[in-house]
Parts: C-alpha cells; structure tokens; sequence
C-alpha cells in the first residue's frame, strides 16, 4: 500500500539530506576561481567529446557570477546537512522550481543540452521535496501575533 510522505514523515528529512549531498559535489567546484577553472575546463572537454561543443572562455564576470553561485549553495547544503528541517526542504523545493526555470531557458537559448541533465536533477529534488507538502493544510502561514 503506497502510504503518503508528509514534511512531518520520518523519511522527508532524508530527502532533504539526499538533495544538500546532490548540491554539494555539484557545486562546491564553483565556490572558488581555482576550482572552477577546473570544473570549467572539464565541462568545456566533456562538451567537445559528446559533441555538444565546448563552452564559451573563461571571464571574470563570469567566473565571479559562478563563485557567487557555488558560495551560496554550498553554505545552503551544509545547513541542510546539518538541519534537515522540513522548512529547508520547502524552500529548498522553491529555489530549485527557479533554478530549473532558469535552466530550462538557457536551453531555450542554446545552451549545450547536457544542461539537460542538471535540470532533471533539478526537477526530481524539487518535486520529492514540494510534493508532501500539498498534504499539508496551512503548511505555510503567518505568524500569529501576541495579540490574537
């Protein structure tokens, strides 16, 4: 019998976990200029080998933006890691609905369609972590005040 996961069910908090540990070897070779020239040069090689072309030069702009990116993800996962809450996972759901968004569109516009891979990923975790939650009434609501 298929019992329903609710962010209150035992398992939610594995989910999230499982995504942070998905976000983390994902990202954490963005955090930094080194570590992303690295990861850079291996997805340019690995676009010219499957024939997806390689990816455009490295720039600072761009190199920052990727930083910026890799920073704030990796921080996001290790609090997840740590704090597993249901509330992580919510908003963990929401931010990948964006990133997949925005995915999506970068494929849209030509990007190499390896990206495809990242957005199924990008998918699944935001559905195995937004779906529990529309069994739950009133899940997200405002705070009462002291008043009330």
């Amino acid at each position: 019998m298929f019992r329903t996961v609710t962010p209150s069910h035992p398992a939610y908090p594995r989910f999230v976990r499982a995504s942070a540990w998905y976000d983390l070897v994902v990202t954490a070779g963005f955090a930094t200029p080194w570590t992303y020239g690295l990861v850079h040069s291996a997805l340019s090689r690995l676009g010219e080998e499957i024939g997806a072309g390689a990816l455009p030069a490295l720039d600072p702009v761009e190199t920052l933006y990727a930083n910026l990116m890799g920073s704030v993800v990796v921080v996001w996962a290790l609090l997840r890691l740590l704090r597993p809450l249901p509330a992580h996972g919510l908003y963990d759901g929401l931010a990948r609905t964006l990133f997949a968004l925005w995915q999506a569109y970068a494929l849209a516009q030509g990007a190499p369609y390896w990206l495809w891979l990242f957005l199924v990923a990008e998918v699944a975790f935001g559905v195995v972590q937004l779906v529990p939650w529309r069994f739950v009434r009133g899940a997200v609501s405002a705070p009462r005040s002291a008043g009330s």
